[in-house]
Parts: structure tokens; sequence; C-alpha cells
């Protein structure tokens, strides 16, 4: 049995075009189980001035042993110069739920512990 903190839910922002590509990627090179895509209108500075812009958030479910491939992606592919990444660990996730995100990111030839 695997405790909720070997999961991760992982906050980016990205810009509306490409995020529904971006996320696909993820899932299929299995650095996240899920990623979930909300409409969001971000407010933030920027070069000195206050910016505001229509994003997608990304909320995304990963394995704990996965965030540093995930940054890893971030940092060479997501088209912001400085995106967005905050990982959250849960305090309690549903046993089925987490069984599964797990499998659905471990490594490929690593059998899950």
């Amino acid at each position: 049995m695997h405790a909720p903190s070997a999961l991760r839910v992982v906050l980016v922002t990205h810009p509306e075009e490409g995020a529904r590509a971006f996320a696909r990627r993820l899932v299929e090179r299995r650095v996240a189980a899920c990623v979930n895509l909300l409409p969001v209108t971000s407010v933030f500075r920027w070069q000195g001035a206050i910016e505001e812009s229509g994003e997608v958030l990304l909320v995304i479910k990963t394995a704990g042993s996965r965030l540093d491939e995930l940054e890893r992606t971030l940092r060479e592919e997501h088209p912001y110069q400085v995106p967005e990444s905050i990982a959250l660990v849960p305090e309690r996730v549903g046993a089925s739920y987490l069984a599964w995100a797990l499998g659905e990111t471990a490594e490929p030839g690593v059998a899950d512990a």
C-alpha cells in the first residue's frame, strides 16, 4: 500500500494554444497519470508591467518519483521563459486512484514497488 505522499499534484499554467497537446505528451511519456485543463485568466507582474492573459491551468497528477522528469520537461519544452510549477503533496488520496496514478506513471520497465 502506498502513502498519499507518493503522489504529487502539480499546477502549471500554459498558453491556450498548445495546452492540450502538451498535456497529452506528459501522459504519453508517463510523467503524468492525468492532466486536467481548466481555462483561467491570470493577472501578474512581468518585466515591470501588470499583465492579464487567458491561459490554461494544467492540474497534473504524477508520482513523486517522476517529479524531476516532469520539471525537466517543463524547462525544455514549455513555451514560457518562467513556467509555473507548484507541486503539492495531498493529505488524502483514494486508495484505488492512488494505485492507478502510480501505475500509470511507473517508469517503463520498472515494476511498481
